[in-house]
């Protein structure tokens, strides 16, 4: 029941940042994934969880909207060269000042964006309006805070941002999906 619960959540959440991503154009209504990618997020979790869980209280949007900025960092380098990169621990994406520049780090060093361009601000704008409505959809679910299904909620909307962080990403590469007519052989 508790699964079915929290799968029902995180589904919704991720429908949601979907059409905010559709609607700013980041996407185009379809989330573009990988397993490699998705299932990579199972050992950046931990780090990224015990990091991020400390920043809830002072800096909520920022808990999740660098979620975001990882799946970013791990979709780019999941195009670039996976065999190097599937082997990255989560301490590769962090900035020089740790989780605090996490996100200037992936967008400057990683994706080689300038930190203070135009698509780094599209960037910041869109992450900042999918945390901000994880928060509001956390808080609208009226778990009891630091309890353990509040921390199982946090963790599946930053999953959910991770996703759609790399989704933006893939998209941003050049990835689409495209329906493939199958002739008879």
């Amino acid at each position: 029941m508790e699964q079915d619960y929290l799968d029902s959540f995180e589904n919704n959440l991720q429908e949601r940042l979907l059409g905010i991503a559709t609607e700013c154009g980041m996407l185009e209504g379809t989330l573009l994934s990988s397993s490699d990618i998705d299932d990579f997020w199972f050992s950046v979790a931990p780090g990224y969880l015990a990091d991020a869980v400390t920043q809830v209280q002072n800096y909520p949007t920022v808990s999740l909207a660098w979620a975001a900025y990882l799946g970013l960092g791990v979709a780019c380098g999941w195009d670039l060269d996976w065999n190097t990169f599937s082997k990255a621990d989560y301490q590769y994406f962090l900035g020089p000042n740790s989780f605090d520049d996490m996100d200037d780090h992936i967008v400057g060093d990683i994706l080689g964006l300038a930190i203070d361009g135009n698509e780094a601000a599209g960037l910041e704008k869109i992450f900042r309006s999918c945390a901000q409505l994880s928060i509001d959809l956390i808080r609208h679910e009226q778990v009891e805070p630091q309890s353990p299904m509040a921390f199982h909620i946090f963790a599946r909307a930053c999953r959910a941002m991770y996703r759609i962080g790399a989704s933006i990403e893939l998209k941003r590469l050049g990835y689409r999906l495209e329906r493939v007519g199958m002739q008879e052989c």
